[in-house]
This record gives structure tokens, C-alpha cells and sequence, in this order.
């Protein structure tokens, strides 16, 4: 509770969500003080280099943008200029273990709104831009400083043909520079522009993803349609001719709706929708499988080490149900409050259990070991 107060400017996590939570920006100087963030541009650089890794370099010269995809390579990095460009590197957590630390900070906001870490560095003068995002993001300054500059009520007309989504007129409603350990709370849809103030100047963006209503509803009915099963064929014993044969005639609309009727759904089972869903891993997201053991086999190891997901792996619950990247889990009622601590703080001393309870975990996650999605505690998850 004291590092939620703490990075919440002495609100309680519940006071924040009452007051700020997608509702309003909120400043907060000395979040984690002294913070110098978690790792150095050269790293940062390296990240961008790596094949599994989503990266960009935003560059704007003579207010003319442009944007390079990576994976970079050295080159790509000694030929930009001493100013105005931008490094950024997503989903860092999936890469840095250290980022689970700085994450866990946040957990007063469920998991399932977790989007990804992203971090950013900048020369002097670097940025992408005034710009809207359509989710709630803390921007926690690591090394350097950065000019932050919002507008609540801005016009959301974009620059034509610019290669990024960057607004035409931007004008500063609020200003403040960052220092390291300061941060930003912004809500969804705040213009916002961050400009780095010297060379050193790097931003982690904690981002909550924020669904769009179309994209939920075309993810449910495709879940429906591997979810429902409806028997008997479309009958017309009591069909008559028809004046026009070309007509759909009202007789069969209606039979169709009622065939239609029998598509129901109830709360669980939006919830297992959300479970499989919102814990689905991103199409760039691949797994590395471990080399396959038996349940036997991993029984003994859950002896000897604990386990931790793996750092790209998202897990759920809802009630007494299970999800790990996508899939459902078979648990038992005698190891519901065991899954339900890896779920939260992704990680499970199983060495403290009974030789029951161990055997139950490891049939339960015997599947998701051999997959990747778990790792022993002592397994080596860079």
C-alpha cells in the first residue's frame, strides 16, 4: 500500500480510481523517486535489433515525419542525426525481467487491462508528435527530462498523409518537464505532446489497453460460433406457392428467427470470453517450448523449484476458471488458491506444498510447462 500511495501522489489506489481513473490527467512528481529506469539507451538499441521485438524510429525534419520499422541494425543507428528522432520499443516487459517489478506497481488496475511497457529514448528535441491514444497510460520518466505538453478539449484533425497519426493543431492547455521518477497519468483520448529536453531523455509507457465495442462484439460472436450448437435443418412442411418465387417470404424470416432465438449467452459465458480473449497473445508473440518431461517428472521438480509465467505469458480467472495465453485450464477446487497467487503476482513458491497439492499443480500445468507458459523459478527466462 505504501508504494501505491506514494506513486499515486498520497491517493489511495481507491481515491485515484474514483477521481482520475479515465477521467482526468494527474501529475505526479517523485512517483519513484530517484528512479533511473531499467535500462540504458545502448540497451534500449540492442532491444531494437532483436528478430521478437516490435520497434520504431520516428524522425521529423523540416516538420516532415517519417518512420523506420525494425529490427535495426548498427548501422541504422550511427546514421541518425544528434537531434529531433525517437527510439521506441514495445512490450519490454516481454523481454526485461526486471519490468515485472515495475509493473507489479501497478497492480491496483486489473491485469486484463494490461496492454504492454513501452519505452522510449530521445536526443534533445526528439518526439512523435502531438497525438491521441485510445488508452489510459502513466508516463514514468526514467533518465533525462521531457517536456510534456496536454490538451483535454483539443481539435482532433490529423496532418494528411503524415505517416504517424499526428494532430494538425495542437495547443498547449498544460505544461510541465519530467524529471526522473516523475510521472503523467493521462485517460484515453488527451492530446498530448512529449518533447525531449536533452540527451538522455528516456520515458516508460505503461499502457492499459481499452478495447474497442466493435472489436469485443466481432470477438464474441466469433466465439459463439465455436461455442454454439444448434441442431435440426430449417423445415417447410407447411410451405405454400408463392406469387413471386424470387421473394423471401415472411414465413421463413420467421422461422429463421426462432432458429436464431436459440443463440443465448449469460454472464459466464461472456466471462469465458473474456478470459480466452483478453488473455490471447498478440499474432508477433511466439513461445519457445521446453524440452517435453512427464508429469512424473515435473511433480519432482515442483519440489525442488517454485514457478514463475513466463514473461510473455497473460493469465486470468474468473471464479473458480482458468486462463493461461488463450486456453482454458482444467483446475481442480484443491489448488483454486494456488493459481489464483500465480495469477496475480506471476510467480508460486510450490515448494511449500504438500506432495498432494503438487502432484494436482503439476497435472494442471504440465500442458502449459512443456508450451513455454510457465517456467521453473530457476529457469532462465531471458
Amino acid at each position: 500500500m505504501e508504494k501505491s500511495l506514494r506513486l499515486l501522489n498520497n491517493l489511495s489506489p481507491s481515491q485515484f480510481l474514483a477521481e482520475y481513473w479515465q477521467k482526468k490527467p494527474l501529475l505526479i512528481r517523485q512517483a519513484i523517486p530517484n528512479f533511473k529506469g531499467l535500462l540504458t539507451p545502448d540497451e534500449l538499441a540492442g532491444l531494437a535489433c532483436e528478430e521478437d521485438v516490435q520497434s520504431r524510429i520516428v524522425k521529423v525534419v523540416d516538420d516532415q515525419w517519417s518512420v523506420d520499422h525494425g529490427p535495426f541494425d548498427e548501422a541504422a543507428f550511427s546514421s541518425l542525426p544528434n537531434t529531433n528522432w525517437s527510439l521506441l520499443v514495445q512490450s519490454v516487459n516481454h523481454h526485461l525481467p526486471e519490468a515485472a517489478d515495475l509493473l507489479s506497481q501497478f497492480n491496483f488496475i486489473p491485469h486484463i487491462r494490461l496492454d504492454d511497457l513501452m519505452v522510449s529514448y530521445a536526443p534533445t528535441g526528439g518526439s512523435v508528435g502531438a497525438h491521441v491514444d485510445a488508452y489510459d497510460v502513466f508516463l514514468l520518466q526514467g533518465s533525462g527530462k521531457r517536456r510534456w505538453k496536454i490538451n483535454t478539449k483539443a481539435d482532433l484533425t490529423l496532418i494528411e498523409n503524415a505517416p504517424i497519426a499526428i494532430l494538425k493543431h495542437f495547443e498547449a492547455e498544460h505544461e510541465w518537464i519530467l524529471e526522473p521518477g516523475d510521472m503523467l497519468y493521462l485517460p484515453p483520448n488527451v492530446a498530448h505532446h512529449g518533447i525531449a529536453e536533452d540527451d538522455t531523455c528516456m520515458t516508460y509507457s505503461i499502457g492499459f489497453r481499452s478495447p474497442k465495442a466493435q472489436e469485443l462484439a466481432y470477438a464474441f460472436l466469433e466465439h459463439l460460433q465455436d461455442t454454439t450448437k444448434l441442431t435440426g435443418l430449417y423445415e417447410d412442411p407447411d410451405l405454400t406457392p408463392q406469387r413471386h418465387p424470387a421473394e423471401i417470404s415472411a414465413a421463413m424470416v420467421k422461422k429463421v428467427e426462432a432458429i436464431l432465438q436459440k443463440i443465448t449467452w449469460n454472464v459466464d459465458s461472456v466471462a469465458d470470453f473474456l478470459g480466452r480473449y483478453m488473455s490471447e497473445p498478440k499474432p508477433d508473440i511466439t513461445f519457445e517450448p521446453q524440452e517435453p518431461i512427464s508429469v512424473n517428472d515435473f511433480i519432482s521438480l515442483l519440489a525442488e523449484s517454485g514457478l514463475q509465467l513466463d514473461l510473455r505469458s497473460q493469465m486470468l480467472f474468473s471464479k473458480d476458471n482458468f486462463y493461461i495465453n488463450g486456453e482454458s485450464l482444467n483446475v481442480p477446487p484443491i489448488i483454486v488458491n494456488c493459481l489464483q497467487t500465480l495469477a496475480d503476482s506471476r510467480k508460486l513458491d510450490t515448494t511449500t506444498y504438500n506432495e498432494q497439492i503438487r502432484q494436482t499443480l503439476a497435472v494442471a500445468l504440465h500442458e502449459a510447462y512443456n508450451a513455454g507458459y510457465v517456467q521453473l523459478t530457476n529457469d532462465d527466462l531471458c
